[in-house]
């Protein structure tokens, strides 16, 4: 059996669930990013509560990410639509290599730096942003680069809660026993995570030979 029939024979619905697929994962890890970088660097801070709070995400992962799609149902308004449980799901996730990347980066910087910012009359907020963060950027993007290739690959298991994306493929797929929709929509979702990979590693190569 062909491998590439499906794809050449529908190649406007396999673009139209790969943009889905890229836009769960995407908007997933932009917010994981937007509460990993503030939170991570108040873990950094505070020792104390980052055994907490590395602890509580981590949690997360124990959980099946199947079973996790489902125990979102109950959840108020966010139950009531697919795209917004993959879209949370993904998320928490995403949120645990964020954290972990932003902590350790933070706590990665030379001390002796941190305190030559601190000489120069800087304050917290001013180190943070001229001093620390540009320090900790490879390994934050270190942390980013993980969180896609994690959302990119169980986006695939959304389909099964109705939120679109290649999973559709997969799962048609598997139920019709159709090796040509598994490929078409297994192919895709390997090269996203693939060049999503290579372009943040890329990135961040650039990022640690700067520091």
């Amino acid at each position: 059996m062909n491998l590439f029939a499906y794809i050449l024979a529908h190649p406007h619905e396999v673009l139209r669930l790969t943009f889905e697929h890229v836009s769960l994962a995407g908007i997933s890890v932009g917010l994981a990013t937007l509460v990993g970088l503030p939170l991570g660097v108040a873990i950094a801070r505070r020792p104390a509560l980052a055994r907490t709070v590395l602890g509580a995400v981590n949690s997360i992962h124990v959980v099946p990410s199947l079973a996790l799609f489902g125990f979102l149902f109950a959840v108020p308004w966010i139950g009531a639509r697919a795209p917004r449980m993959a879209i949370l799901a993904l998320t928490l996730y995403a949120l645990l290599p964020i954290l972990r990347n932003v902590c350790a980066g933070i706590l990665g910087v030379d001390p002796a730096v941190v305190e030559a910012g601190r000489g120069l009359g800087l304050t917290n907020g001013q180190l943070l942003r001229r001093v620390e963060l540009p320090l900790a950027l490879g390994v934050i993007v270190a942390g980013i680069r993980v969180a896609v290739v994690l959302a990119i690959g169980i986006a695939t298991i959304a389909a099964a809660i109705g939120a679109g994306g290649l999973g559709e493929l997969i799962f048609r797929g598997l139920a019709m026993v159709n090796d040509s929709l598994i490929f078409a929509g297994a192919l895709p979702a390997a090269l996203l995570a693939l060049f999503a990979d290579l372009s943040l590693g890329w990135l961040e190569g650039r990022l640690r030979e700067r520091v």
